[in-house]
This record gives C-alpha cells, sequence and structure tokens, in this order.
C-alpha cells in the first residue's frame, strides 16, 4: 500500500473523530459526506449516519469515563478512508483540501504546536524529516 494513503487515512480518521466533540463537528462531517457524495454517492447517506452514530457513541462513553471508544472509532475510520482512498486514489487531493480547511479547528493541547510533514520518494532515494532534533549516523 502506498505510504501516502495509509498517513492521509490516519491523519483523517483521527481529525474526524477528534472533531466529534467539538463546535467544529458539523463541518467535519459535512465534508466527509460531501467527499463521500462526489465520488462514492450511494455510499454518501450511509457514511453520513455512521459519522453521527459514532459521535453519539463518544460523547456517551466520554460521559462514561470510556477512554478506550475513541482509539477504537479512530482506527474504524482510519480504515474506513483507507479502503475508500484506495477504491478511489483520485479523493486524495480533496481530501487534503477538506482537512487543511478543518485544521484550524482541531484543539490546541497545552504546550504543543502542530508539525505536519510529506515526503515522496523514488528510485533509491532517502527522506530524513523531524519535528524537532534528528541525529542520523550512516556508516
Amino acid at each position: 500500500m502506498d505510504p501516502e494513503i495509509a498517513a492521509l487515512a490516519g491523519t483523517a480518521g483521527t481529525t474526524v473523530v477528534t472533531l466529534m466533540v467539538t463546535n467544529a463537528w458539523e463541518s467535519a462531517r459535512d465534508g466527509m459526506v460531501a467527499l463521500w457524495r462526489r465520488f462514492q454517492p450511494a455510499r454518501a447517506e450511509s457514511v453520513g449516519e455512521e459519522l453521527e452514530a459514532g459521535r453519539e457513541e463518544l460523547l456517551l462513553a466520554r460521559r462514561a469515563g470510556d477512554a478506550a471508544l475513541e482509539a477504537e472509532l479512530t482506527a474504524e475510520w482510519q480504515g474506513r478512508v483507507r479502503r475508500f482512498l484506495l477504491a478511489q486514489p483520485e479523493a486524495a487531493d480533496e481530501l487534503r483540501r477538506i482537512l487543511d480547511e478543518l485544521n484550524p479547528s482541531l484543539p490546541e493541547e497545552p504546550g504543543t504546536q502542530r508539525i505536519h510533514l510529506r515526503a515522496r520518494a523514488s528510485g533509491s532515494a532517502r527522506i530524513y524529516q523531524a519535528g524537532r532534533d534528528q541525529h542520523i549516523t550512516e556508516r
């Protein structure tokens, strides 16, 4: 599988589930439904319903103190988006645009900063990326 597709699906699943409990929820849901509507119209309505059901589950789990459900939902949506992108690779640019629009809505955690890295290698190229310090020792 293309690592870029996997990374994009991971970011999308995490973003959607994170925004399920914020004021930006409707924008996140509408963006994902619009994406499905454009590339897989027959599934768009059920995706919207599944997102709403996931949100309700997450809200109930948070009230009950169940922290594991958020991780489960995140993994579930990462998988759904990954399968969607494998079937519709041309949707990747549209998904990136939606995520870029949603990015300012993500809650900031105290003492953290957002770093977004993207790279593509071909042939025998090497890519080194770091969000902070990086030490490389090659022999």
